[in-house]
């Protein structure tokens, strides 16, 4: 039965971390105190969770609310660090290294008895282990500007891996990104290469230890303006994206070349010889000293003065 004994009943789903894939259903009337101790109502073993770390409070009039209990590492919703906060559907709590986020449920999961849930997060768990990852999940569950800005405020260290149609690392210390890049092409550069991967919407994630590794150049900006560029570049690019061609069509100089190469700016210049070097969208937009959405607007231009034909 749901809190208001008529609306739908929830769950706290667990989408990364050590019990990843486990639900543990919510009852009307009833806390659910989370933390090591082995008597709590849910108990998650690992280090970063203290022995009584979160409450959540199902009360009778829907509302739930979670409340941190003096936990040394804190309890964060939606990226921000709480002492108590109310809790709506599809938010997400980060406690330890797992990510819980609350969803709707069937009735018949809900009818679980707290035996048969504890077994199933002990299960969880030990496909997790198997899996020999403690943080993982899929980035269709949690986005990665979400994702970021949890890490960012409960400041983790390690490389953020995500694997998709390309492989995306973002380098974390005390939860400021450091460094990014895509299928090891330092030559992209740590801000363009991050721009590229928080706009990916499919794809698994694993946050790995850290590498002993030291970059000539590292991302100086902080988190929160990195992401507030990278989402605006990610806006300007879809504004874009009707007017460019497919990424791996051929791009070439227009012959015969009518309009005047006078007429061209340097930097408009620099991309009609992107053009003739590498003869796609994607090698364009790789080569360029610009960020994507200048070099794209450059091309577009080009395109729709005819010095550049798609083919």
């Amino acid at each position: 039965m749901s809190p208001s004994g008529s609306g739908p009943n929830y769950a706290l789903k667990f989408i990364s971390g050590k019990y990843q894939g486990g639900e543990f259903p919510l009852k009307p009337d009833k806390q659910i105190v989370i933390g090591r101790s082995s008597e709590l109502d849910m108990v998650l073993v690992e280090d970063m969770v203290s022995r009584k770390h979160a409450k959540i409070t199902v009360g009778g009039d829907a509302r739930i609310t979670i409340e941190d209990l003096g936990s040394t590492n804190g309890t964060f919703v939606n990226g921000e660090k709480i002492k108590q906060a109310r809790l709506k559907e599809g938010d997400r709590i980060l406690i330890g290294t797992s990510i819980l986020k609350l969803v709707q449920q069937g009735s018949s999961t809900a009818d679980l008895d707290d035996q048969l849930v504890k077994q199933k997060l002990e299960e969880a768990a030990a496909v997790q282990a198997r899996r020999g990852s403690s943080m993982t999940g899929k980035i269709e569950e949690i986005p990665l500007p979400d994702l970021l800005q949890l890490f960012h405020t409960s400041k983790k260290n390690g490389v953020l891996v995500i694997r998709g149609e390309q492989e995306g690392r973002i380098y974390l210390r005390q939860g400021r990104v450091y460094y990014a890049v895509i299928d090891d092409n330092h030559d992209l550069g740590p801000q363009k290469s991050f721009n590229r991967i928080i706009t990916w919407e499919r794809g698994d994630f694993e946050l790995s230890p850290e590498e002993p590794r030291e970059f000539m150049v590292e991302l100086d900006t902080s988190t929160e303006a990195l992401l507030m560029e990278g989402l605006r570049l990610l806006d300007e690019m879809k504004r874009l994206e009707k007017d460019l061609p497919s990424p791996g069509a051929n791009l070439i100089i227009a012959v015969p070349l009518a309009p005047a190469l006078r007429d061209l700016t340097p930097d408009q210049l620099d991309v009609l010889q992107l053009v003739h070097n590498y003869g796609s969208l994607r090698g364009v937009l790789d080569h360029s000293d610009k960020d994507d959405v200048v070099t794209a607007e450059t091309l577009i231009h080009l395109l729709k003065k005819d010095y550049v034909r798609a083919g």
